[in-house]
């Protein structure tokens, strides 16, 4: 690399570094962790619609979209904040979808599409009939 991209790759490195959002503040440290109800909303796509709570999937929907609107009014604007809030309230939205499609047709839509979960638990839990055989 010449001095000049090498300096240039390490200003951009140091404004990063250095910026009001950045690796050295919780502006930057607090959506990488939300990132974790991201992650819990995907995972409750294995869970059955009628074991899904309403009032935790509204109340991160409504967080979530409510925290999109503020981190783009703070200073400094918090781009990653903003996103993984968005993420957080879509998330908490689809659940609320399923919830409400199961209650009104008792069907979910998740599970009719992939399957259930194909879990030791799950294979554990089901029941297989015995052989049946005729007396002759």
């Amino acid at each position: 690399m010449s001095g000049a991209a090498a300096s240039a790759g390490a200003s951009r490195f140091q404004s990063f570094m250095n910026h009001p959002a950045g690796p050295k503040t919780v502006f930057f440290w607090a959506p990488m962790m939300k990132w974790c109800l991201v992650a819990a909303g995907l995972k409750d796509l294995s869970r059955p619609a009628e074991k899904l709570s309403v009032s935790q999937n509204l109340a991160l929907t409504a967080t979530g979209f409510i925290w999109v609107r503020y981190s783009l009014v703070i200073t400094p604007i918090n781009y990653s904040l903003a996103a993984v809030n968005f993420f957080v309230g879509s998330t908490g939205l689809g659940q609320l979808s399923r919830i409400w499609y199961y209650r009104k047709t008792q069907q979910d839509p998740v599970m009719a599409y992939f399957g259930p979960a194909s879990s030791p638990a799950a294979s554990s839990t089901t029941q297989k009939s015995a052989p049946t055989t005729s007396a002759a």
